[in-house]
């Protein structure tokens, strides 16, 4: 008999096809989110799920479902995955690593020379009429090139981040958790600094942190107040990450220039506050959002889920010892 597997979410038809070629699968492409009741009732007799960042796998979940194997996340982010309580479950819990890399570099990048050049500010003003002629102090922006880049969290998608502003002849300066080894340092071209070295002197600052208790309001009110006040703040990670009520005032009082952001908290409410301003660039989570990187991420989830329910050892498990208890 083939394990049951649910997935939450609209999938590619060669996700579901490969699937289909090794689980009895129960799949939501109408797309209509599943409330906390519904997914548990429609996990309980389930051995696998393949979930999305819009789903919150928790204790109390997996206390209803007690056949789930396999939490296979279309994200490299987990923290809508209560991990531990997986694992003292004997759950284990996969991301997507590394097939979503660039393409979230990419979009960083985006935000920060769209905000750097009030690209969206400026398209409003195209679209509303008011654009009547060119003249020399229109839309003045700030350049790119040759300013000091900040990166925190110099992991997989920070590091691609770094590598791209080589072409702008950036300096780039980066805080990490543990610093980088030399060699690594010297490939990319950049240099180690505390937190508020970087936010000093850095005239872009781009947040690639994971989301936990412990980044928390990792940018708040006293962060925000060393940063320039010509600095460029980019929020390409995870909401949380940043107070956003401490931004929008930081915002429109001019602490700091502008910002870009693709994730917000308790998204996907939105502070209305970011609405009133026309210094900040806002995109809707969409990092990952390109028709390639989206097929790769929904088939690496897929593959996670039937290698943990076919007797392997899935490729990105976050959770190695839940597999001793499975």
């Amino acid at each position: 008999m083939k394990p049951k597997i649910l997935v939450t979410r609209e999938v590619f038809d060669e996700t579901l096809a490969y699937l289909a070629a090794h689980c009895e699968v129960e799949s939501n492409q109408p797309d209509q989110p599943f409330d906390p009741a519904a997914l548990a009732q429609r996990l309980k007799d389930k051995d696998g799920v393949v979930c999305c960042l819009t789903d919150r796998i928790d204790d109390a979940l997996l206390a209803v479902c007690p056949r789930l194997k396999v939490v296979a996340n279309i994200a490299v982010g987990y923290n809508n995955i209560d991990v531990p309580a997986c694992t003292a479950r004997g759950v284990m819990a996969t991301n997507t690593p590394g097939v979503l890399d660039d393409s979230t570099a990419d979009l960083a990048w985006t935000l920060m020379l769209a905000s750097a050049r009030r690209l969206t500010e400026a398209e409003a003003y195209v679209r509303a009429g008011d654009w009547k002629g060119w003249h020399l102090k229109q839309m003045l922006g700030v350049d790119v090139h040759h300013a000091t880049l900040g990166v925190i969290g110099m992991g997989r998608i920070g590091q691609q981040i770094a590598r791209r502003a080589a072409g702008f002849k950036m300096r780039v300066l980066y805080q990490n958790r543990n610093r980088l080894p030399a060699d690594v340092e010297k490939s990319l071209d950049v240099e180690y600094a505390t937190k508020d070295q970087l936010l000093a002197q850095s005239d872009f600052v781009v947040l690639q942190v994971p989301y936990s208790p412990a980044t928390h309001h990792y940018i708040g009110a006293a962060d925000l107040k060393k940063m320039k006040p010509t600095a460029i703040l980019i929020n390409s990670t995870r909401g949380g990450v940043v107070d956003d009520a401490a931004l929008i005032n930081a915002l429109k009082d001019g602490t700091i220039r502008a910002a870009g952001l693709d994730v917000f908290e308790n998204e996907p409410k939105l502070n209305p506050g970011f609405l009133d301003l026309k210094n900040v660039v806002l995109a809707p989570h969409i990092g990952s959002s390109t028709e390639a990187t989206r097929r790769a991420m929904a088939m690496t989830a897929a593959k996670n889920a039937v290698a943990a329910l076919t007797g392997g050892t899935p490729p990105n498990l976050v959770n190695p010892d839940a597999r001793a208890k499975s």
